[in-house]
């Protein structure tokens, strides 16, 4: 992986996580510009299937304020992904058939300078799993803390 541009925290707190993919994205010149300006936010997004295609909703690339108004894009428009048809297959199985969800973790740009992302294969938590979490990452932070005082 290069740079990382955009995290998905959310997704870690919310999800089991299964199995990762890399995904390229089509975008357009503004949409890459706001990319490598960090203007990126993919807290509430998510991907779904349209037509057998994987399309990413919801995620905000923001606009720069040298963008013209005619080439600027649509900050929460929906981006299609590109996939192997064999790695499209089994995420599609996998939502149908299993019940999982396919949620983005990471938007990075890759030694080439392409902008990926990074999905996964995700199960839901429940309550009692997000606490036990939180709980966990408490008592690490605390012996983390006693460890640099020692």
């Amino acid at each position: 992986m290069g740079k990382t541009i955009a995290k998905n925290k959310k997704a870690y707190h919310d999800y089991h996580i299964e199995e990762k993919f890399e995904a390229g994205m089509v975008l357009t010149g503004s949409e890459i510009k706001g990319i490598r300006a960090s203007r990126v936010n993919l807290k509430d997004s998510f991907i779904r299937f349209v037509k057998g295609e994987a399309y990413l909703f919801n995620a905000h690339i923001g606009r720069l304020e040298t963008t013209h108004r005619y080439y600027a894009h649509e900050e929460r428009g929906s981006r299609k992904l590109l996939l192997h048809k064999k790695e499209l297959k089994k995420l599609q199985e996998a939502v149908e058939k299993d019940g999982y969800t396919i949620v983005p973790l990471e938007l990075y740009l890759n030694s080439r300078n392409l902008a990926k992302l990074q999905i996964a294969i995700a199960k839901g938590k429940n309550l009692h799993d997000k606490r036990h979490d939180l709980k966990e990452k408490d008592m690490k932070r605390d012996i983390q803390r006693a460890l640099k005082d020692y």
